[in-house]
């Protein structure tokens, strides 16, 4: 580990009032270490680039649910937890950071990480409007206004951003309490949902998924709130009802919505949550270089669009959340931003870099078996990076249509999630109409959009397979993977794959068992055996290709059964669980003799039955 960092203090040159602010701060010398020292490299971009809601004065201290008109951000104090106590840290994010395992035992830090600006302070704290698009689609009804005003950061509050040796970084408190955009919600998060999202953020962040980061999780030792869950009263031996296509009640139906309804009255048996449980609330501290949406973009265009006067505030945003994401695009110069005129060329490259790292990402969340669940605009970063840990889940069992979350619909299931990229993309895209005359640019853009995203998903299965970098992804390794996905149905995803390079050199589909739910049938059987030739036949040279799946196909994920263990264990004061978990998902491609057996299996079979586990409403 290194040695504690002698940070730097930030001093922002006067600039011109046409100018965008600098967003890479001239640095004097600050002789503070620890956390002083780390709130002295406070550098808060986003209040001194962009403007606040005008009306945050006179609606102080902005806890209410109300329309937000104008502004990109309000300032937003947080709810300090009641009694906090730090659970969980990233070691590795605090290394970054230039935070040591003394300034994480200071008792300052679980205080301000849990939203007690009195223990020390980056400046001013806010949240952020932002708009919803799902699938491209502009949405406004779930807006509690019927506008749109009222969509943001609900219950997330950013506690500033710090810029520590040349890397900025901005800190985003959820659970933080009420901000204009809670929509009658308490702002409250709880131990379950925040043990699930620190957890995730680390465990992608090592399988080499591009994410936000978790910097902390911090419980109130006297703080609860109550929440809709699972009592756990269903027999879960009674099976789920059986009905099929030709149901004569699901005739008015299309015949994909007959598909969802089936699978989703399959997997729940009709359950919602049936009692209010009392949760301890907590916070996890999440932390990327910047939490700019596509839903931010989007919200200004729209406003652009009906209003030409509002031209100047939309302009902003865009150029911000450029500078903060891909600042190469801007030159060697961050200290003035292009006037206008000149964007529009900034603009359709800032679009052809976000589309490559959107297509990247779905990529890799096919790769390791994850699905985000809810891959709406506003949950959407246009640097490319995963967030929101709500109703994700990893694989079990293979099935092209899964998703944690049954209001996840096929648009955001499992194999859908290149397509919910590019629909969120394209929203990006539209968004920037307002700098153009001419649209055709733009057009030329989401005309060709497709391509990219299916070779993204062409590159992933390459990589799954084993064919090494130079092969056409398009060709052979595509075509083995199209004659395998039917088959691998009902498999174990994580399992099948990471069992798959045992084979490299011989073997038969008995080596594949261990993925099975349920016992091979011959004709199964015989289907991966011929595969399997076929697959080695394609291979040609085997040298390496063992090496390099198990370094693309990772041994231990996050299952849900594991994620409810962890949470049940901690909600009765046992942390050991979730302290052994944080443990294995450091080493996700390992094999780690000591817990393989524990968590490297299929999910048990009351794990696929569960509500609360196997699904969540």
């Amino acid at each position: 580990m290194r040695a504690p960092l002698v940070f730097t203090a930030t001093a922002c040159a006067a600039l011109r009032a046409s100018a965008v602010r600098r967003l890479r701060p001239t640095r004097r010398l600050v002789t503070m270490r620890g956390l002083d020292a780390f709130a002295a490299a406070a550098d808060a971009s986003w209040t001194r680039a962009l403007n606040a809601d005008p009306e945050s004065k006179q609606n102080e201290p902005n806890k209410s649910s109300r329309r937000v008109r104008s502004g990109h951000y309000v300032p937003v104090v947080p709810t300090a937890l009641q009694s906090p106590e730090l659970k969980l840290h990233s070691r590795e994010l605090c290394e970054e950071l230039g935070l040591t395992e003394d300034d994480v035992h200071d008792e300052r830090f679980a205080r301000f990480f849990s939203g007690d600006q009195e223990a020390l302070s980056l400046g001013a704290s806010w949240a952020t409007p932002y708009a919803l698009s799902i699938m491209g689609e502009p949405q406004t009804r779930n807006c509690p206004f019927g506008t749109g005003e009222g969509y943001g950061d609900g219950r997330a509050v950013s506690l500033g951003e710090v810029v520590i040796d040349d890397k900025r970084w901005e800190l985003q408190l959820k659970g933080g309490g009420r901000t204009p955009f809670c929509r009658g919600a308490d702002g409250r998060a709880v131990l379950r949902s925040s043990l699930r999202e620190f957890l995730a953020s680390e465990a992608m962040h090592f399988l080499r998924v591009p994410t936000t980061r978790a910097l902390s999780l911090v419980v109130s030792k006297t703080e609860t709130t109550k929440r809709p869950w699972y009592s756990g009263a269903r027999d879960d031996t009674v099976p789920a009802p059986s009905i099929s296509e030709d149901d004569p009640r699901l005739a008015k139906f299309p015949p994909q919505v007959r598909k969802q309804l089936i699978r989703q009255l399959m997997r729940q048996g009709g359950d919602d949550p049936d009692v209010m449980i009392e949760e301890s609330c907590a916070i996890t501290c999440r932390v990327a270089p910047s939490f700019s949406r596509v839903g931010h973009v989007d919200l200004f265009a729209r406003r652009a669009r009906q209003d030409s006067t509002r031209m100047s505030e939309y302009e902003k945003i865009v150029q911000h959340v450029i500078a903060r994401e891909y600042p190469e695009l801007l030159g060697d110069d961050a200290t003035r931003l292009p006037q206008v005129e000149d964007l529009k060329p900034v603009a359709l490259k800032f679009a052809e870099a976000s589309r490559e790292k959107l297509a990247s990402l779905a990529a890799n969340w096919l790769r390791v078996g994850f699905c985000q669940g809810n891959f709406n605009a506003d949950n959407c970063l246009v640097g490319g990076r995963t967030m929101d840990y709500g109703p994700f889940g990893f694989l079990d069992q293979y099935d092209p249509s899964f998703a944690k979350w049954v209001g996840s619909g096929d648009h955001f299931a499992f194999a859908n999630q290149p397509g919910a990229a590019l629909a969120n993309w394209g929203t990006l895209v539209r968004s920037l109409a307002p700098l153009f005359d001419d649209p055709a640019p733009l057009q030329a853009l989401l005309d060709d959009a497709h391509s990219h995203f299916q070779a993204a998903v062409d590159e992933c299965y390459r990589r799954k397979l084993g064919f090494p970098d130079g092969v056409d992804a398009s060709a052979e390794p595509k075509s083995l993977w199209r004659r395998l996905e039917p088959e691998l149905r009902g498999m174990d995803y994580t399992i099948f794959f990471r069992e798959l390079a045992n084979c490299v050199d011989d073997g038969d589909a008995s080596v594949l068992e261990k993925a099975c739910y349920e016992p091979l049938t011959e004709e199964k059987r015989s289907f991966l055996n011929a595969w399997l030739h076929d697959w080695r036949s394609a291979l040609g040279s085997t040298q390496g290709v063992a090496e390099r799946m198990r370094q693309e196909n990772p041994k231990h994920i996050l299952r849900e059964w594991m994620l409810v263990e962890a949470y049940d264990a901690a909600g009765a004061g046992d942390w050991s669980v979730a302290e052994e978990l944080h443990d294995l998902i450091r080493e996700p491609y390992a094999d780690r003799a000591e817990l393989d057996e524990k968590y490297y299996r299929r999910a048990p079979d009351a794990a696929l039955r569960r509500p609360g586990t196997a699904w969540m409403t």
